[in-house]
């Protein structure tokens, strides 16, 4: 009679050198190509690392992750404060609203108490009239305003996370009052 275990084998709970290897070069890899949180690096070494090793357990991984994670930090690579000012200045610039700013860094998995003072310095009002010089809403407008393109041009505001009256009021701007708002903002 053959002897069956049923119990299962015991899962590793260290990952091996070429895993630790493998992990910090991914890390250098993706590091050197773009800036990312470290919610971001470590989602994407244990996502890659699932997909390389075989027979890979949920603790090595984890350790994957938080491997490359300490290395960024060790090589000061990584640095989620930096990344939500730069986010936030950088969305400034492109006309991003400050609730809009604040749920990409949400999403992203910077902390709320790093994305608050990131968003301190923000301006709603430059933000929004940005956003009309891009879009040719408002002072910037070139067409003729009839009551379709008034209500367009209110409810992408809106959509892109501007209050009511920040609409309203770059809305009715004069392309001088829209020009000396941008002309006095620190982009």
């Amino acid at each position: 009679m053959a002897d069956t275990d049923d119990t299962p084998e015991p899962e590793n709970l260290e990952p091996t050198s070429r895993m630790l290897s493998w992990a910090r070069n991914s890390a250098i890899y993706r590091l050197e190509r773009r800036m990312m949180t470290e919610r971001q690096l470590r989602d994407a070494i244990t996502r890659k690392a699932k997909e390389k090793f075989e027979d890979i357990s949920v603790q090595q991984t984890k350790a994957l992750g938080d491997f490359a994670v300490k290395f960024a930090y060790e090589i000061k690579a990584l640095d989620d404060t930096a990344f939500a000012e730069i986010t936030v200045r950088s969305g400034l610039r492109s006309g991003k609203s400050k609730r809009g700013l604040a749920q990409k860094l949400t999403i992203k998995g910077v902390d709320r108490q790093t994305a608050e003072a990131a968003l301190d310095e923000t301006n709603d009002l430059v933000a929004a009239v940005v956003f009309a010089r891009k879009r040719a809403f408002g002072p910037y407008r070139r067409i003729e305003l009839d009551e379709k393109r008034k209500n367009k041009e209110l409810s992408a505001f809106a959509r892109n996370g501007f209050s009511f009256e920040i609409g309203a009021r770059v809305f009715a701007m004069t392309h001088e009052e829209a020009e000396d708002i941008l002309y006095d903002a620190p982009l």
